[in-house]
């Protein structure tokens, strides 16, 4: 069978959600939204009971060479132990510095350095929640001359020194290669496929100035044709990966959402026929 579309789920989705119980695959929550108790995290419970949750985290800074903090990683480890999430991921980025938290996910260059890093921290993480956690690519505005890889060389360093699995943005990466010039496919095809276990989609803005467009990660608009387009083929790549739908500004009704999951199903199921369809190639003989 293959894994159904979810979306976010947002506190101004909640009554909706409960009153509809819309016809999806799953939800993934923002971590840091729950970790305050009261009503969000009974809201959650409630949901909990009716579908699958994934945990995405956006506060635990991976790139912070401090190391993570103890206290925010021990509410998201309570959080995780209470909602038994089918998956869990954070991003390749940082955002906390002398204790003090950014509302950005900011870039990293990607030197050997770095990777020591990162990695430390994805396992100390996967300790703490006994678990493989799922890193994002982040979308990117600028590169550091400092770099000594790729992001996707990167990336499978990480995977191959902590273990941990990939979680593909796909629009992240079509973002990035319009802001830096290089080939999206490319990108998708040198992931290790093994290690990517969520995909998720999303709307971008274009900003222009003196003529040169650039693309802002900004999830307030529906799925692009180009992006649309580049999860075919994360499908073709990565067919057991299930797909997630982020829409965090410009948030329309949830009918909006429900849809753009149904249109990543249809999607989906046509990249499969597609596959079964093919020839199955046949190997060269070798003297």
């Amino acid at each position: 069978m293959l894994p159904r579309a979810g979306i976010g789920l947002r506190a101004v989705h909640h009554e909706a959600v409960a009153e509809t119980r819309p016809d999806i695959g799953w939800f993934e929550i923002h971590a840091e939204n729950y970790l305050g108790g009261g009503s969000p995290v009974q809201t959650l419970d409630a949901v909990r009971r009716d579908y699958p949750v994934a945990l995405h985290g956006v506060g635990l800074s991976l790139g912070s060479a401090q190391g993570l903090d103890d206290g925010h990683l021990d509410r998201v480890a309570a959080l995780a132990e209470r909602i038994e999430p089918f998956l869990v991921s954070e991003h390749l980025s940082w955002s906390v510095v002398d204790g003090r938290y950014l509302n950005d996910l900011l870039p990293l260059p990607y030197t050997r350095e770095t990777l020591d890093i990162v990695a430390a921290n994805v396992g100390r993480l996967q300790d703490r929640l006994k678990r493989r956690i799922l890193v994002e690519n982040p979308s990117t505005y600028l590169r550091f001359r400092a770099s000594e890889m790729t992001e996707w060389e990167f990336l499978r360093a990480l995977v191959r020194r902590s273990g941990c699995g990939l979680l593909c943005d796909v629009n992240n990466i079509h973002v990035s290669a319009c802001n830096h010039g290089f080939d999206a496919s490319a990108y998708l095809a040198a992931l290790p496929a093994e290690a990517v276990g969520e995909l998720h989609l999303a709307g971008h803005a274009v900003n222009e100035a003196d003529g040169i467009a650039i693309l802002i990660d900004d999830h307030g608009s529906p799925v692009g044709d180009a992006v649309w387009r580049l999860f075919d083929r994360a499908v073709a790549l990565f067919p057991s990966a299930p797909a997630l739908v982020e829409w965090d500004s410009n948030i329309p009704p949830l009918e909006r959402l429900v849809a753009e999951a149904w249109e990543a199903d249809r999607r989906r199921a046509q990249t499969a026929r597609a596959l079964r369809s093919e020839p199955v190639p046949t190997r060269a003989r070798v003297a």
